[in-house]
């Protein structure tokens, strides 16, 4: 039984780092939200650089199927996560643009598909609603981001 227990941990922590695994790496702006505000970035296990900036980054959870859709409706099969991330309000980015209007960026949503990442960036100390009536009520959504490798 306790080989059983341990086999299904490390399956389960292999699921979770195979899924995160589809992030880590450059990521080339591709919408033109992402090549004026945010240029290029990279994750790596625990951080994230934006323009050259990096930043601690914490994974949450896996995102829904349905989170997905309400998010990034055109992106096609893949996986996602949420992540918890602090990003300063006054944080220059490219052409002094800024993530969330002044306010702190605290949250990053993913969804990786094929060569593909759409990100999604909230603001707020609360874990984001990702339902369609949270969205619908200016959800602290700062903006989505297309990237491509």
């Amino acid at each position: 039984m306790r080989i059983r227990t341990w086999v299904l941990g490390l399956v389960g922590i292999t699921a979770v780092g195979a899924t995160f695994a589809q992030e880590r790496g450059y990521w080339s702006a591709t919408s033109s939200a992402a090549k004026s505000i945010t240029g290029d970035l990279s994750f790596a296990p625990d951080k994230i650089t934006i323009n050259f900036s990096t930043f601690t980054l914490a994974q949450i959870r896996m995102l829904k199927p349905n989170e997905k859709q309400l998010l990034f409706p055109d992106a096609g099969a893949g996986t996602g996560n949420l992540y918890r991330v602090q990003i300063p309000g006054d944080k220059k980015l490219l052409h002094k643009n800024t993530l969330c209007a002044g306010d702190e960026t605290d949250w990053v949503v993913t969804w990786v598909s094929g060569k593909q990442m759409n990100v999604a960036m909230f603001s707020g100390g609360s874990i984001p609603a990702l339902t369609p009536d949270a969205l619908a009520n200016g959800q602290r959504l700062c903006g989505t981001y297309l990237y491509s490798r």
